[in-house]
């Protein structure tokens, strides 16, 4: 039953990003494929002071993510714990923000870009990532955003339980778009120091 709904999903995910209008932040000839679709979004939910002072207000604009879940789900399907499954998606989301900060910044409107919000129920990896995790308050919307999360969480996790999947609540994350910037910038210059450390010692071994 599993293999038929994850098979299904597979099948038509491609018309529900089209309905989404939502984008893909790679492109086919990549190497790394980024893990985040996204759009642009009016927020409309209360105001949010973020942990690094920034405001998102009603009707900012911000960069809606979302985790491509079947690509996900498929691309787990070998590991065999759920710790491997949780590191697997925290080093994806990890080294997809780079893609995210260079979208951002090929945006027309990347000025009136405030930051960018998703929901998730993985959102205890989220603070270490640099998100803010924020509490969803309206108990009818954060059930709706629950169903979706149920289905993907014992999809990916065969073994899962309902009661262990409803400890863990939806949330909104946020991350402001300086906050974003500064990230990838310091995991970009981490980058080319281990490069070049690594050259360093290949030419002193020679």
């Amino acid at each position: 039953m599993r293999k038929f709904l994850v098979y299904t999903w597979t099948v038509l995910d491609p018309y529900y990003f089209k309905l989404t209008r939502l984008t893909n932040l790679y492109d086919s000839n990549d190497l790394f494929k980024n893990i985040f679709r996204v759009r642009l979004t009016s927020y409309k939910g209360s105001a949010v002071t973020l942990s690094d002072g920034t405001i998102i207000n009603k009707n900012d604009t911000l960069l809606k993510i979302h985790l491509h879940n079947i690509r996900l789900i498929n691309e787990m399907d070998t590991l065999q714990t759920d710790i491997h499954k949780a590191f697997f998606v925290y080093k994806m989301v990890q080294q997809s923000l780079p893609g995210l900060a260079a979208y951002i910044q090929k945006l027309e409107k990347k000025e009136q870009i405030k930051g960018i919000m998703g929901i998730t129920i993985l959102n205890k990896g989220c603070t270490r990532l640099g998100f803010d995790s924020i509490d969803i308050t309206n108990p009818f919307y954060k059930w709706f955003k629950f169903l979706p999360s149920l289905s993907i969480s014992m999809l990916s996790s065969p073994t899962a339980t309902f009661s262990s999947i409803k400890k863990k609540q939806p949330k909104y994350i946020f991350m402001s778009k300086e906050k974003l910037l500064a990230i990838c910038i310091k995991t970009q210059s981490r980058q080319v120091i281990q490069q070049s450390l690594s050259t360093s010692t290949a030419h002193g071994k020679r």
